[in-house]
């Protein structure tokens, strides 16, 4: 499942892999599969680096399930398969806990960490301290906003993070690809979407930060681009690259 379009992604895949050395030969990589368009197509670019990268490594698929009713991860199992790699599902009452017993007034940052626990611990289990995330471009731009906006700070999630407690790894290998390329790309692909039915998706702080974004893009075009070479600038710590960082989006 090869294309143009796929290798020039993983090309700009590899250069935020080079440029903040997230594998190292031997790594074993666990890719945290939401089913959402950035995971999968973050999956499908990793599983494509992983036949030419000169650093070799080992990878596989993780899905923890929230508990919301209506989600087929059957497909996401079927192109795992087709691959060639190992996918495990983690069932979790993380919506129960969030949504039903605390009935959180801002559930976002709940359910966001006991995702990250329980992706941790399933991966731990399993012997791997590498997990690969979907964070892309637009993603860093919008957390380095939430953060400025809402709580008065310069701050945004690193390219490469250490979580000393667990012992795992954190690499966002999408940094460098924008959002529109990613959902271009896996339309185009046909990847096994599955819509998030999450009541928060719409309302959320994240939600409205993306949305003033967009409005502004509109008469800024490059506002965006500008804003993500300042955090690397910066540099906010963990983001300054190597010198011949080159975005693609």
């Amino acid at each position: 499942m090869t294309n143009k379009a796929l290798n020039d992604f993983t090309g700009t895949v590899r250069r935020a892999v080079d440029d903040y050395d997230m594998i190292r030969e031997g790594d074993r990589v666990a890719v945290g599969v939401s089913v959402g368009k950035d995971s999968l197509l973050l999956l499908l670019a990793l599983h494509h680096l992983k036949s030419f990268y000169p650093k070799p490594f080992e990878l596989e698929a993780i899905t923890i399930e929230l508990g919301f009713e209506g989600m087929d991860f059957a497909p996401v199992a079927a192109l795992c398969e087709e691959l060639g790699v190992l996918y495990t599902r983690v069932r979790t009452d993380i919506k129960e806990i969030v949504f039903d017993v605390r009935q959180e007034e801002n559930p976002c940052s709940l359910c966001a960490k006991m995702r990250r626990g329980a992706l941790n611990d399933a991966i731990r289990a399993r012997g791997i301290e590498k997990l690969a995330l979907g964070h892309h471009f637009d993603d860093a731009v919008e957390t380095f906003m939430l953060s400025l906006l809402f709580e008065g700070r310069v701050s945004c999630f690193r390219p490469v993070t250490y979580l000393d407690r667990s012992g795992v790894t954190q690499i966002r290998p999408l940094i460098y690809a924008g959002e529109q390329k990613i959902a271009k790309l896996a339309a185009e692909l046909d990847l096994p979407v599955v819509e998030n039915p999450c009541p928060q998706d719409r309302g959320s702080k994240r939600y409205e930060v993306k949305q003033l974004l967009k409005s502004m893009s509109a008469d800024y075009p490059d506002m965006k681009s500008k804003i993500f070479g300042a955090m690397q600038r910066y540099p906010l710590p963990g983001w300054q690259p190597k010198e011949n960082w080159q975005l693609s989006k």
